[in-house]
């Protein structure tokens, strides 16, 4: 069974025992950290029992590039149990792109200095995870997966650098 088919299997038996649980998001508001890839501050505002919105402030950085984004994403939630949660939605994203200067050295000893360069970044945004409320606290843990497609620096899917956990305080 490929990994597709089993988190496929995975998503269907959810739906299934979900159908008769309580909503999960009861409070309102929940702002943290997220950590992965990139890193970040990220804060959720629910706008009924199973949606809401969630902003993602977040900086990626190697040794030849850095990214800066702004996400917004909508997301639906569903409860699993009465602690755990399930959640996917979709958005977007605005940031900047930024190559860092760097030097390279011909084989003739000369040196070649390339400049630090910044552009626009768009991408559309796509998220899944896990959520688990802290009993007796008002702090929640998520694991999650945002795929992103850029639009501008290489035009491609990133699926693999995109896994996040998130801490978050509920109120």
């Amino acid at each position: 069974m490929t990994l597709s088919t089993k988190f496929y299997l995975l998503l269907s038996l959810t739906f299934l025992f979900s159908a008769s649980a309580f909503a999960q998001l009861s409070s309102q508001h929940a702002a943290g950290v997220r950590f992965g890839s990139a890193t970040g501050f990220t804060y959720r505002y629910a706008l009924n029992d199973v949606n809401a919105v969630e902003g993602i402030l977040s900086v990626q950085s190697n040794s030849t590039s850095s990214r800066f984004r702004l996400v917004g994403l909508y997301q639906y939630h569903q409860p699993i149990n009465e602690d755990f949660s399930w959640y996917w939605g979709y958005g977007g994203s605005i940031g900047s792109y930024t190559t860092k200067a760097f030097q390279t050295q011909q084989p003739d000893g000369s040196v070649n200095l390339h400049p630090r360069s910044s552009e626009l970044a768009l991408s559309v945004d796509g998220i899944a995870g896990v959520e688990y409320n802290i009993p007796t606290t008002p702090i929640a843990v998520s694991l999650d997966i945002k795929p992103y497609f850029d639009f501008l620096q290489s035009s491609s899917f990133r699926i693999i650098d995109t896994f996040g956990f998130s801490v978050r305080y509920q109120f």
